[in-house]
């Protein structure tokens, strides 16, 4: 009798599904690091990244996402998203991500021209006139010294995550259909909208 009485019991102390942002970026440690903003034990919202041995290209960033779905369980309410750079890859290799991720609505695709430094960059100033990867790099430090020990998440606040939103935004007008062709552009926002919204929402 005691075993059929537990079977009608609520659990005790159960939670609320939390939202899942599955990642996967090129990167092993500025995007985890940055992404990690987002997420802690008292999130409404999981941000996950996927993390690699190495720095990867977008053919290995895709199948380290696709291996995960493949093995893990991922409900239709959450969302998986690629996050790379157009640095060297070829409109060959972008594609197949871009592709990959038309096959879902949860799916996403997210790319900075010319690295994810750009949309690091947009948090302090406005991007313009970025003319490489090194450029990029260069004026980044300027605002974060000691980068190349990690990005100091901390001083990242809300009111300079909203001010990259606007400013990327503001540089992917017209939106782009798949990736921004052009230097000084990331749709790393759209990805970062999505995770703000889900917490707004899902706070009230």
């Amino acid at each position: 009798m005691a075993a059929e009485r537990r079977k009608f019991q609520r659990p005790l102390g159960e939670r609320r599904y939390k939202k899942l942002f599955l990642i996967a970026a090129e990167g092993i440690k500025t995007e985890p690091l940055y992404f990690g903003i987002f997420t802690d034990d008292t999130s409404i919202v999981r941000v996950t990244c996927l993390k690699g041995k190495h720095d990867s290209s977008p053919p290995q960033v895709l199948k380290r996402m696709t291996d995960h779905l493949a093995s893990e369980g991922f409900k239709s309410s959450d969302e998986a998203w690629l996050v790379v750079d157009k640095d060297q890859w070829t409109d060959e290799q972008l594609t197949q991500l871009h592709q990959w991720s038309l096959q879902q609505e949860n799916y996403g695709f997210a790319l900075s021209n010319p690295k994810f430094e750009y949309w690091l960059l947009l948090h302090f100033e406005n991007g313009t006139g970025v003319t490489s990867s090194r450029d990029c790099t260069d004026r980044l430090k300027r605002w974060i010294p000691d980068y190349d020990k990690g990005i100091g998440t901390r001083k990242i606040s809300q009111s300079q995550i909203d001010v990259a939103i606007r400013r990327a935004k503001k540089r992917d007008h017209p939106p782009c259909s798949d990736w921004p062709r052009s230097l000084g552009q990331t749709t790393v926002y759209r990805l970062i909208e999505n995770i703000l919204q889900s917490r707004a929402e899902r706070s009230t």
